[in-house]
């Protein structure tokens, strides 16, 4: 058995870490965050914990998940680069569902632990 784990790929890395916010395991996500963690999504200002992310969407829907399309890396000076794009699907406050609304992250890597979280998607458009 190897001393050490290899360390799992950019890409593995934000695909853990979007099932484990969808599933809301905060700790699990938490655990692939770098200190210096901080994401920022339509409207919300920075946000450094992921309860700040939480409390915010609290009034804005019930629940999203990501239908992921495509995934893309680059690499270059010491971070890499993770970005994905595809649906959303969810229910509003009131219970309405939603579906087929437009998002991408992007997200910064280093050393395998994401550092920033940038996010864009079309949910006010849709929102009734």
């Amino acid at each position: 058995m190897p001393a050490n784990k290899p360390a799992a790929a950019p890409e593995e890395v934000v695909r853990d870490f979007l099932a484990a916010m969808e599933a809301r395991e905060l700790e699990r996500a938490g655990a692939l965050l770098d200190e210096e963690f901080s994401m920022v999504f339509p409207g919300s200002g920075e946000m450094h914990r992921l309860e700040e992310l939480v409390a915010w969407a609290a009034d804005r829907y019930r629940f999203v998940r990501k239908r992921i399309a495509a995934v893309e890396t680059c690499d270059g000076n010491g971070v890499t680069a993770v970005f994905c794009h595809g649906e959303l699907d969810g229910e509003w406050p009131d219970g309405t569902p939603f579906a087929g609304v437009r998002f991408i992250d992007r997200f910064e890597l280093r050393h395998g632990r994401i550092v920033r979280q940038q996010v864009w998607n079309d949910l006010a458009l849709a929102r009734p």
